[in-house]
This record gives structure tokens, sequence and C-alpha cells, in this order.
């Protein structure tokens, strides 16, 4: 019998999906975030490049700086501080 796959994107048949209304305009890629604002973590599946870890999807999260084309964000993950780069296509504003 063959043995399960145990890839880095197991399980993510949802979270790495676009239905065909959601399609991503130019705009995505120039998103503007403040310091200190407030974003949550949603992957655009069809964006490969800075893509977070799946465990982070639908994290809120602050942006704490940025660094080139990509934001800081600082957030506690359990007891630990963690800080990641990711671009702004993959951030969205929270209300």
């Amino acid at each position: 019998m063959a043995q399960k796959s145990q890839g880095s994107q197991q399980g993510a048949r949802n979270k790495l999906s676009n239905t065909a209304k959601d399609k991503t305009t130019v705009n995505e890629y120039l998103k503007e975030f403040e310091e200190g604002e407030k974003v949550l973590i949603k992957i655009e599946p069809s964006e490969s490049e800075g893509r977070p870890h799946q465990r982070f999807h639908g994290k809120t999260v602050e942006v704490t700086g940025k660094q080139g084309d990509s934001y800081e964000v600082k957030f506690k993950d359990g007891n630990i501080e963690k800080t990641l780069y990711i671009p702004p296509i993959h951030l969205k504003r929270t209300e």
C-alpha cells in the first residue's frame, strides 16, 4: 500500500485554489499599508512568490515596516514572537 504524502502543502486544497470570480488584479500587487496597521494574512493562490506557510493563513498581524516590496509583520505564535516578510498580494486590510 502506498504511503500518504506529507508535503508542505498537504491538506490545502481549499486554501490554495481560486474560483473563476477571484481574479487577481494589478491593484493587489500595489497595495500600501501603514506601520502599526492590523492586516490579515490571506494567501493568494495564483501567486507563489513570497507565499507564507499555510499555517499562517487567516492570522491577524501587525505591520511593523517595509523591506523592498514586502512588508515586515510581527505576531505571537503561542509564546513565540514571529516576524515574516510578506508581499502585499498575500495581505488584506481588516476593518
